[in-house]
């Protein structure tokens, strides 16, 4: 366990995570729901670098109030796809662990079994911090599938192959589709479940945008 430093020892690294055979997690009512993201010092050209500042910020919704962590620290590698472990996974890790209060089921701007290896970083994180994940992304990395309807909670699969690992989900009426990924311990229903139960009213989770909002405001305030 713990997180790779080279791409030779991440790709082995998911290989072995995509064979983990582990329980599907079962939501039940009134369930925490956290969201974590990082953002990286502006400037940056392209991919980025080795250690690029980044600021990660974890939020966790409890009932009417949210308690939010954040973190810095430098990044592990330029982003690549298929590699953004490399990346993020030691920020994001650390913002999580230093919440007050800890989610039963943490959203990830990442994606999970949308992955060359089946376990992209939302799916490693979760196997990380011993918590159910969901990814959520503006885009499929190995997937596809067609756009959902117009409506509000449409939803069209994901697929690799005859998989499906998530689904397209149209947040708000009309206004592009995020894509939800399962991730560690959850099926594609239950992430999108996850994500429903997360909205608010704008187009992203409110957990994950709290995060982003708090990561942004982190990396202002340096």
């Amino acid at each position: 366990m713990g997180w790779p430093s080279t791409p030779s020892e991440l790709t082995n690294e998911q290989i072995r995570l995509a064979s983990l055979d582990a329980p599907v997690w079962t939501p039940g009512p009134g369930i925490r729901i956290g969201g974590v993201f990082v953002c990286f010092e502006r400037g940056g050209i392209g991919a980025g670098a080795s250690g690029d500042r980044g600021w990660a910020a974890a939020a966790v919704r409890e009932g009417r109030r949210t308690v939010i962590s954040t973190s810095t620290g430098e990044a592990g590698a330029a982003y690549e796809p298929g590699l953004l472990a490399l990346r993020e996974g030691r920020l994001l890790h650390a913002a999580v662990t230093s919440l007050a209060i800890g989610p039963d089921v943490l959203l990830v701007d990442a994606t999970g079994r949308d992955h060359p290896r089946r376990a992209g970083l939302a799916f490693q994180l979760g196997v990380e911090l011993g918590l159910p994940t969901v990814g959520v992304t503006n885009r499929p990395l190995v997937a596809s599938g067609p756009e959902p309807g117009l409506v509000r909670l449409s939803r069209s699969p994901l697929t690799i192959g005859s998989e499906v690992v998530g689904y397209r989900l149209r947040t708000r009426k009309a206004v592009r589709s995020l894509c939800v990924h399962a991730g560690w311990r959850t099926t594609p229903e239950t992430a999108v479940d996850v994500v429903v139960q997360a909205l608010g009213r704008f187009r992203t989770p409110e957990p994950l945008r709290k995060a982003r909002t708090a990561a942004r405001r982190a990396r202002a305030g340096h």
